[in-house]
């Protein structure tokens, strides 16, 4: 999406959480995935994980910003997720 404004007020984040995992964040605004459902991805979390587990990963949504959250080894999947989401509204045509 980098076209000389976008990159500067919006972007791709991605930073380490103490817990420890990651946290990456994709601005949606003015890109072609803006308002595209996203269906909610997640395991290992709430009532499902386990003390001291690094298996987990929370994907979604919210205010036109992806969230991808996961333990120390799931950044490829985090981007994985979000990739395979893109191509398969890329194919299905969308656009705002």
């Amino acid at each position: 999406m980098c076209n000389g404004d976008w990159e500067h007020g919006n972007g791709v984040h991605v930073e380490t959480l103490d817990n420890p995992g990651w946290h990456v964040k994709i601005d949606l605004n003015d890109t072609d995935l803006e308002d595209i459902f996203f269906p909610i991805v997640k395991y290992g979390v709430g009532k499902d994980s386990e003390p001291d587990d690094d298996n987990w990963l929370v994907c979604k949504v919210e205010d036109n910003i992806f969230h991808g959250h996961g333990g120390p080894e799931k950044l490829e999947e985090i981007f994985k997720r979000f990739l395979e989401w893109n191509k398969k509204n890329s194919e299905q045509g969308h656009t705002h």
